[in-house]
């Protein structure tokens, strides 16, 4: 008996489906990330008007000043998916469980001096409420914002300042007993140093503008906090004072920092040259809330820095103004 084995050739008849063909072609192949995000944002056919804003469809490109001609033009440069995303935080979550190991068996946290340690606790454990509202506002604008190109991105956003907020909850219980938090709680709540960024925080959760609410929380609060919490006190005058282990356990809020900043720079430059309406309104949102921001760092800044805190914060302002410059922004 003789058996012939041929080699056939089956071109497949569509490269992908048609609501992503329609935007790159239909000859062309996806990638994961297109086929996850283009053409995905609901658009038609909704039954009901919402009941508490009867003015708007459930998903309304209207509940925002912001006015684009392709919503999918914000388009995420880290091209994040569930799938990748998932993957790239599981190796991180790997990273930061060596890191905290690597701390505690080798007693990095009883070698801390005191001075660190006290500096540590009162600045860093109050900022996991700081990290719980950008879950909150990153989930607002997942549901009230359009185009997935930008919501989605603002889901996996809102689980990453989570997960920041239970580092700095695991780095308290490693400095001091569970009461500790309590204590961290009743600092946001009443000290004076905290009221300003507290009072920043909550008034942020009730902007009805989704997009102000981008700017406000992910360019600009976390633009400004950021470096310097984890900068400039963290990475620098901790780490001087022999507290490189509280940079250790707080990486992750650097790696992250550094990597969503290029996803919100990007959403930032396109909303902004969109047209001069889009940019004069995305200026004025990012000078308000930039002098919200810099008159509440100073205080919390201080907290570790003493009176070198205002003239870090006005540091972290100039690098901020540089960074909305490029961007387009006229501040």
């Amino acid at each position: 008996m003789t058996v012939d084995l041929k080699t056939i050739s089956l071109k497949p008849q569509r490269q992908t489906f048609t609501n992503v063909s329609q935007r790159i072609g239909a000859d062309k192949a996806p990638s994961r990330y297109q086929e996850a995000t283009l053409g995905m944002q609901p658009d038609a056919n909704f039954h009901y008007r919402p009941t508490w804003a009867p003015e708007f469809e459930i998903f309304d490109p209207a509940r925002t000043a912001v006015k684009m001609k392709d919503w999918y033009a914000f388009k995420d440069p880290r091209q994040f998916y569930y799938g990748n995303w998932t993957m790239t935080r599981a190796r991180q979550q790997d990273a930061m469980e060596s890191n905290f190991d690597f701390v505690e068996t080798r007693g990095l946290i009883a070698a801390l001096p005191e001075a660190v340690r006290e500096s540590a606790l009162k600045l860093l454990v109050p900022l996991r409420h700081v990290a719980w509202g950008s879950n909150m506002n990153n989930s607002s604008i997942c549901a009230y914002g359009y185009g997935t190109a930008i919501t989605a991105p603002c889901s996996f956003h809102a689980m990453d300042q989570l997960g920041i907020a239970q580092y700095l909850t695991r780095f308290g219980l490693m400095l001091a007993d569970p009461e500790y938090l309590d204590t961290a709680k009743a600092a946001w709540l009443h000290n004076p140093e905290w009221q300003p960024l507290r009072h920043l925080v909550e008034d942020s959760f009730v902007l009805e503008d989704w997009f102000e609410m981008y700017t406000a929380q992910n360019f600009v609060l976390d633009g400004l906090l950021y470096p310097l919490v984890y900068g400039a006190i963290v990475d620098d005058h901790f780490a001087m004072q022999g507290g490189s282990a509280v940079a250790m356990v707080s990486v992750f809020m650097t790696e992250c920092y550094e990597e969503s900043a290029k996803w919100v720079d990007a959403q930032i430059k396109v909303a902004a040259a969109e047209s001069p309406e889009n940019k004069k309104r995305v200026s004025d949102w990012t000078r308000a809330w930039r002098d919200r921001v810099v008159a509440a760092l100073v205080p919390v800044g201080a907290i570790a820095l003493g009176d070198k805190a205002a003239s870090v914060v006005d540091q972290m302002l100039t690098q901020f103004n540089a960074r909305a410059a490029k961007l387009g922004l006229t501040l």
